[in-house]
Parts: C-alpha cells; structure tokens; sequence
C-alpha cells in the first residue's frame, strides 16, 4: 500500500525505527563502546513516558535532569518528549545554588541526576519542594528513588495519542544569571519532522545511514538537538563521554563517520597536535563538520579546510532559535570570516538609538520574522531582547556586507571603552590564538584610571612560565605578536597567565567570571 505524506511525516521518531531496525546501534558511547540499540532506546523512554504519566505530570509539565554524558541521557530526552513535557537538560557542572535554581525556576515536578552529582545535588533536597518524582541513574543518591527500579514497574507500551513535545533549555550564563528560553508547545503528533530536521536533512544530509559524532556535553542544546534529529531519521549517534582531541580523530576513523558538529576550540586543540598525530587517522568518511556557539579565527578554519577539505559548515543561530545564518566552506572561502547569510528570519543591523545601519556598519544583531520565544520568568530579559519594530536579539554585535553575508563581532556585554574607542576583544583573540605558545586566552576590559577601560589578556599558555621572569618575557612575546598584527589600542596593555581558564565544555568562555575579579570593589563595569 502506498505511504501517504501524513504517514510518512509521523515516522520522524525512535519508535518507527525500533520496529523495523531494532538492533540498530541509536547511541555508541565512546570510549567505552556501548550500545544503545533503537529497540533499547524506545523501551526506555516508553516506560519513563509511562512513569511521568503516573505521577501526575500532565502535557506542558516539567522534567530536569542534570547528567554527565552517558548511555541513558538521550534515552531519558526521548522519553520525556514522548510524554508531551518541557524537559530541561541542565549542566553538570553547576553548583548546587545554580542548579536548584534552574530547577525551581522551571517548575520541574521531575528530576533525574546521577551519582556522579551526588554532593551537590545533596544539597538542594530540602531546597526542591516542588519535585515530586526525584530519580537517580545508575547508582543510589540520597534522597532519590532508583531510576531502573522505578521505570522497571511500568509498561513499556507507549502512551496513547501522544503529540511533539520540545526542550526548554537555559543560557550557559556567560554574562548573566542563566535564563530559561521558552517556546510553544508544537501541536503536532509525534513524529512530525521540526525545523531543525529539515535543516539538517536539506544541509547537511542527515539520513538513515548518517553516523553522527557528538563530542559536546549533551546538555548543550545544539548537541541534544542535533542527536535527536539523527534520531528522528534513524541514525547513529557517537556521543564522547568528554572531549579528547586525538580521541575524536580516532573515532571518526573507528566508526567511519559521516556528520559531525564541533566548537571552535576543538578545531584549535586538534590543530595544534602532532603533525605525526593528525596525519595517522583516516578521516576521509567525513562528509560535513558543523560548527557554531562561537566566532572561529579565520586562521584556524583556513586550516580546518586545508587539513579537512570543504566539508566545513558553519551557523549562527542561539537556543532561542528566533534567527539561522548558514554558511559553507565555498562561500565562507569567498567571505572569510562570516557566520552566513539567514535562512531562518531576516537580518537588521541597529545603532544604540535603535535605527538600522548601512551594510558594512557594526551594530547590534536582530533578526524579524523568525521564530518566537520568551525568558521563562523574566519579563524584563524578554523585552530587553526586542526592538519596537518587533524584531529579537542574542545581544551580539556584528556587520553585513553588501552580499548580505553577516560577521560577528563580539557580545555586546564584552566590549571594551577605552578612551571613547570601541573595542571588540573577539578580533584580539583571534590573533593571540593563533601564537604556538597559546592554549586558550580571553581578552576583557579592566579597571583604567585615566581610559575607564583597558585591554588585559588573560592566556592558558602551552606550558606555564617557571617563574616571573619566564612570565614576563612571554607577556612581551605576545603582545609584540598582536602589534605585529593589530593596531596599538587593539592590543592588550598586560598579560595574565593562568593553568585553565573559566570555559564551558561546549566551547563558552566564561568571561563575566573573569570580569568580576578585575572589578571586584567597584560600581561599574565601564
């Protein structure tokens, strides 16, 4: 019998492939090698579906979960989609202070962690009173029924009726309290191919046969988004347990991979191992590389594509989701540096008075007509995030040209004022990147007398100065390097050298934790 488009439109779901490929590997985590098969994957979130739906929790709920990356997590997602709840992925390495009030803020009647959060999470019991089903995963946490035990004694038939459902995740926090982006709930049935599958599938050929390399956390929302749109098509996710440069070489050879989405700072740690190291792995599977959460140094995706051939694919877009700019490697190479021009929304570049500037004008970045959201419980982040005309800002800072191809600048919450000139650090670091003797650096404005402002960088160097006098002579190393390259006020005026810098796993630098000990004592910023 021939399939109908409503028919077809509702297999975009684990389920659909658990009954005609139930051996298939759906997660492989890596490096331990195992295995969640597809029927493994739809059992586990039919009998979670089951369980949320016995204690209470109605379409439009909410579930937290706060996991490190491990064979249940995507599983667990699948299952609270099933149920037609928000679902909440929260960080594993927040405190117990930001993660109850993540959990508080969303009104999780839900949460599910794991014994690897067993100290924090013990101090948020007696601070989480509106949980009513607390659940750890593959180990016993005080104060938390088994996770197994509990969905064991529930069917693992699923649901009736069931519709989409979709996460609401929240801001990494970079220059502020995190804030939790809610959207609609789709009025669909499950199944129903979403945006996101759309781009995939249109852009980077996300099929039944991809093989799709993670190596963020997944908590992440372009990693927990991507995951699940190869699921929804029936292919394999490789999720890395953590980051390891030579290891994601080895394993895209391993599993042959085809798709896979990366953060600028890996590009920069696999760049910067062994040329003997890099040139051992086959790599040749690797159809498309995404990458986004942050502006690549356009010496580093140079020698991304150099190194990877044109298979380099770039988007700007945010958790929100108002907005998509796409670029790939041809158009990128004939506009070195962009982010990509929109497919999702319209692009308005705007002054501090809120006017739209010319092409070629640095601006604020807004996007129209594309989708809605709000800031869960914040209405003031909500309407500081739109312009009179409508349109929906991520608070960066960018220009267009006349190709209508966009490039970010920076966040606006990190330019420097020095002197009454604009600083934007992201071209500094840029270029200190790049020096062999840098492993990570941020550049921020900090306390000046006489400018208000002036540029310090902070460096995670190769290997750490033994002592003032190596510290020194490296600090007048790199900034000799950005003068060679930048012009005088771009530079930064001192270096500081530290063993790690404050950045999030998925790529994320944590620089308003850096800021706050420069400003410490002080009423302003600027």
């Amino acid at each position: 019998m021939t399939e109908t488009a409503e028919e077809h439109q509702r297999q975009h779901y684990p389920g659909s492939h658990a009954a005609s490929e139930p051996d298939k590997a759906a997660v492989v985590m890596a490096p331990g090698g195992e295995i969640v098969t597809y029927a493994e994957l739809d059992e586990l979130a039919n009998r979670l579906s089951q369980l949320l739906r016995t204690v209470g929790l109605e379409r439009g709920d909410h579930v937290a979960f706060c996991l490190e990356n491990r064979a249940e997590f995507l599983p667990i997602a699948w299952g609270c989609h099933y149920a037609g709840v928000y679902y909440t992925a929260i960080s594993s390495r927040l405190t117990s202070e930001e993660l109850s009030y993540i959990i508080n803020d969303c009104g999780a009647k839900a949460f599910i962690t794991s014994p690897s959060r067993a100290d924090v999470v013990a101090e948020i019991v007696d601070d989480i009173p509106d949980v009513k089903l607390r659940l750890s995963v593959g180990g016993i946490v005080d104060g938390f029924e088994s996770f197994e035990d509990a969905i064991a004694a529930c069917p693992a038939e699923p649901l009736a009726d069931r519709l989409e459902s979709t996460d609401m995740l929240y801001s990494s926090g970079t220059t502020g309290r995190p804030k939790g982006v809610k959207v609609p709930m789709p009025d669909a049935p499950l199944g129903t191919a979403n945006p996101l599958l759309q781009l995939a599938s249109a852009l980077f050929g996300v099929d039944h046969d991809a093989v799709y390399l993670s190596p963020a956390p997944l908590y992440h929302s372009a990693p927990l988004r991507f995951c699940m749109a190869v699921h929804r098509v029936g292919g394999t996710v490789i999720a890395m347990e953590r980051f390891d440069p030579e290891h994601a070489l080895r394993l895209i050879e391993q599993y042959r991979v085809t798709t896979s989405q990366w953060v600028p700072t890996m590009f920069v740690r696999m760049l910067k191992l062994p040329e003997g190291t890099r040139s051992q792995y086959d790599i040749s599977s690797l159809r498309v590389a995404i990458h986004a959460a942050a502006p690549c140094p356009v010496a580093v995706k140079e020698q991304m594509i150099d190194w990877w051939g044109p298979v380099l694919h770039e988007y700007y877009a945010g958790t929100e989701g108002n907005g998509f700019c796409y670029t790939g490697s041809e158009d990128w190479l004939a506009h070195k540096g962009t982010v990509g021009r929109p497919l999702i929304g319209e692009l308005h570049i705007v002054d501090d008075h809120g006017n739209e500037v010319p092409a070629g004008t640095e601006g604020t970045i807004y996007f129209g007509g594309g989708g809605g959201f709000e800031y869960h419980n914040d209405v003031e982040k909500t309407h500081g995030s739109r312009h009179p005309a409508g349109w929906s800002t991520l608070g960066d800072v960018g220009k267009v040209d006349e190709d209508g191809f966009l490039y970010l600048t920076d966040r606006k919450a990190y330019m420097i004022i020095s002197g009454g000139v604009n600083i934007y650090p992201q071209e500094t670091e840029n270029i200190l990147t790049m020096h062999p003797d840098v492993f990570d650096v941020a550049v921020i404005g900090v306390p000046n007398d006489d400018f208000g402002e002036e540029v310090k960088a902070v460096v995670q160097p190769v290997t750490m100065p033994a002592d003032d006098d190596a510290s020194a002579a490296l600090e007048r190393i790199l900034i000799a390097y950005c003068r060679d390259h930048l012009a005088d006020v771009k530079c930064p005026r001192s270096v500081d050298f530290r063993p790690e810098l404050p950045r999030h796993p998925t790529g994320k630098l944590y620089k308003r934790l850096l800021k706050d000990e420069y400003w410490s004592g002080r009423e302003t910023r600027i």
